[in-house]
């Protein structure tokens, strides 16, 4: 049983590092491709209207959200919240305390 905690542990621990690296290279990118746009923004109008400020702010968003999700930052809905939902779910259904599950 232990081995299996230990495989479980494991598991998650690679999957969480997988997450914070494709978060790095998301930003990685974001980094150069609006930095790529700012130049070619300054190119052809020198900063009369900033348009590439549209691009980072709405790439910026979905950064946001990767990196909570990295980072695990959502205190809200976080793995501990879903297994207690889960066991909720799962004791309503059987009001006996006994379910199908233990």
């Amino acid at each position: 049983m232990q081995f299996d905690n230990q495989e479980n542990r494991y598991l998650r621990a690679k999957e969480r590092v997988a997450e914070m690296k494709k978060f790095y290279s998301s930003l990685i990118f974001y980094i150069i491709f609006i930095s790529f746009l700012a130049a070619l923004n300054y190119y052809t109008n020198q900063w009369r209207y900033m348009w590439f400020l549209w691009a980072a702010f709405g790439w910026g968003i979905g950064l946001v959200f990767q990196a909570a999700k990295a980072f695990d930052w959502a205190p809200f809905m976080n793995k501990s919240w879903e297994e207690k939902k889960i066991k909720e779910f799962m004791d309503k259904e059987d009001p006996s305390g006994k379910n199908r599950w233990s």
